[in-house]
C-alpha cells in the first residue's frame, strides 16, 4: 500500500477547495491537512504547525503572494516540502516562472482526478510530474539552446537514468525497468546531480534539453 500523503491546498476559489476535499475525501492515501484562500495563510501554517507536509497544491492566481512566489518561499524556507502547481494557464510565461520557482510540477485543472493523483504520488517519489500539454513548453523553453555534446561526461547507466527521470519515472519505476535495485538508482541519481551540479529535478530537466539528453 502506498504511503499516505499529507497535503496543504491553496486556491483563491472556496469551490476548487470545496471539490478537491471531495475528489479525495475516500482515497486513503491522500490527505488534506490545510486548505487556504490565501497564500500568506499558507506560509503562516508552515511555520508554525508541527504537522509533517509533504506537498503543498497551489494555484498561481492568489492573494497576497502568487502561487509560483508561494512555491519559491517555501523551497527557500521548507526543505523537503514539494510544492504542485494546480492551474487552469498553460501559457508558455507561466510555465517558464514556474520551473525558475523550481515546482516539483504542474497540472492543469482540466485534468482528471487520476492525473492529480498519478501527480501526488510521483512527486512524493521523488519524481516530478507535469501535464501532456505542459511538457512541450518545457521542451521549447530549452530548444534553441541544445547542443548534442556537453562537458559533463555521464555514463551510459546514467545517461539511461536522467532519460528516464527526465520521463518521469519514479525511483522505484526505473529499478524495475532497468533490473537494478531503488538503491542503485539512487546512488546514480545523486551522482548525476552532483556531476551536473542541479539541486533539483526541475533543474535536472534542463540540463537534459540544453545538453541534447532529449530532443
Amino acid at each position: 500500500m502506498e504511503p499516505q500523503i499529507n497535503i496543504l491546498l491553496a486556491d483563491d476559489h472556496q469551490i476548487i477547495i470545496d471539490g478537491i476535499n471531495f475528489m479525495f475525501k475516500n482515497e486513503p492515501t491522500i490527505n488534506i491537512i490545510g486548505a487556504f484562500t490565501n497564500t500568506n495563510d499558507v506560509l503562516n501554517f508552515l511555520s508554525t504547525s508541527n504537522q509533517k507536509i509533504d506537498i503543498v497544491i497551489s494555484d498561481i492566481n492568489m492573494p497576497t503572494i502568487s502561487g509560483i512566489e508561494l512555491c519559491r518561499k517555501i523551497k527557500e524556507d521548507h526543505t523537503g516540502i514539494r510544492v504542485l502547481i494546480l492551474s487552469m494557464y498553460n501559457s508558455k510565461e507561466m510555465v517558464k516562472e514556474a520551473l525558475l520557482a523550481e515546482a516539483d510540477g504542474y497540472v492543469l485543472k482540466s485534468d482528471g482526478k487520476e492525473t492529480l493523483i498519478k501527480a501526488l504520488t510521483k512527486i512524493n517519489n521523488n519524481g516530478t510530474f507535469f501535464s501532456e500539454e505542459i511538457i512541450p513548453i518545457i521542451i521549447s523553453q530549452y530548444k534553441n539552446h541544445t547542443h548534442k555534446e556537453t562537458s559533463i561526461p555521464l555514463s551510459r547507466r546514467e545517461e539511461e537514468v536522467l532519460n528516464l527521470i527526465v520521463n518521469e519515472y519514479t525511483s522505484k519505476e526505473i529499478a524495475e525497468k532497468l533490473f537494478i535495485s531503488k538503491q542503485t538508482v539512487d546512488t546514480h541519481r545523486l551522482n548525476i546531480m552532483s556531476k551536473t551540479g542541479c539541486k533539483s529535478l526541475v533543474g535536472l530537466i534542463k540540463f537534459a534539453v540544453k545538453s541534447g539528453y532529449i530532443s
